[in-house]
């Protein structure tokens, strides 16, 4: 069991505001080593900007962010380097360089080791090429190593982002809506892979979804957030789909609302969660 003392990432009242606007509202969380968590809520309710809190690509307006025992708003230069070392980051849109192969594309990960100039693959010891073909292979895209990325289909570019973090050795993996653009069988091979890769590499990992079906099966733990706030915090084996759809602050009383409900969900990339028994519905 996890206590609170294995905790690699600490959020304490954490808001952040962007103007008139306030992203994140005292925001207290902690995440075990070894934990998966998927924040889940609507666009706009705070996930992103959460996640880019604790690698620091985000400071706080108010509240202490701490990760791996540092406290991110005080780092600068080498100290926020070395720790960015230790957490990768997986985005929505890959974020992939199409013209370079998808070897060279992997071994983008270990830049930070890299001295001297970087002239294609040769660029790069022999050490880490060897470690970006491993990490293809454990992927299922080795045979694709000397392929433009851009050839590739957008679970396979995934895949690529995936094998790039991983040069990384991290030992946090934050994952920005990683399936939002893929399609349904794509999405659940690459959340499986993330979540035998974390298995086996003992990695904590924080992703933000919108699937909530894909959620609750992949997560050790769900956190709602709703207008900024954090407003659920729970283990996915005590959470059911109707707890979960109150984090969206959403529950239909009426066929007729039961519809609107589904239609909003859709706008939102929610429309798989969207299904009878994932709203509480009772008929006048």
């Amino acid at each position: 069991m996890n206590t609170a003392s294995d905790a690699l990432i600490r959020l304490d009242g954490v808001t952040k505001t962007f103007g008139s606007t306030t992203a994140l509202r005292g925001a207290s969380l902690q995440v075990a080593r070894g934990e998966i968590v998927v924040l889940l809520g609507l666009s706009g309710s705070g996930k992103s900007t959460l996640l880019r809190h604790l690698d620091g690509l985000e400071l706080p307006t108010s509240g202490t962010v701490e990760v791996l025992g540092s406290q991110v708003p005080t780092l600068k230069g080498k100290a926020l380097r070395a720790l960015r070392r230790r957490v990768g980051f997986i985005f929505q849109q890959f974020e992939l360089v199409p013209s370079l192969t998808v070897l060279e594309n992997v071994l983008t990960g270990s830049l930070s080791t890299v001295r001297g100039p970087r002239l294609g693959l040769w660029g790069y010891s022999k050490a880490a090429k060897l470690r970006a073909l491993e990490h293809l292979d454990r992927v299922g895209l080795l045979d694709r190593a000397y392929q433009r990325s851009d050839t590739l289909s957008g679970g396979q570019q995934q895949r690529v982002a995936i094998a790039r973090a991983l040069m990384q050795k991290p030992d946090i993996l934050l994952a920005d809506e990683p399936v939002a653009s893929l399609d349904p069988e794509s999405s659940e091979q690459v959340m499986a892979l993330i979540r035998q890769i974390a298995a086996d590499e003992g990695l904590t990992v924080v992703c933000s979804l919108h699937q909530v079906d894909l959620a609750i099966s992949w997560a050790d733990r769900i956190v709602g957030l709703r207008h900024g706030e954090i407003v659920r915090d729970t283990p996915t084996t005590a959470l059911t789909k109707t707890e979960v759809m109150e984090i969206y602050g959403r529950v239909a009383t009426t066929t007729a609302e039961l519809r609107a409900v589904q239609d909003e969900l859709a706008d939102a990339a929610l429309a798989d969660a969207a299904t009878p028994d994932a709203v509480k519905v009772t008929t006048p």
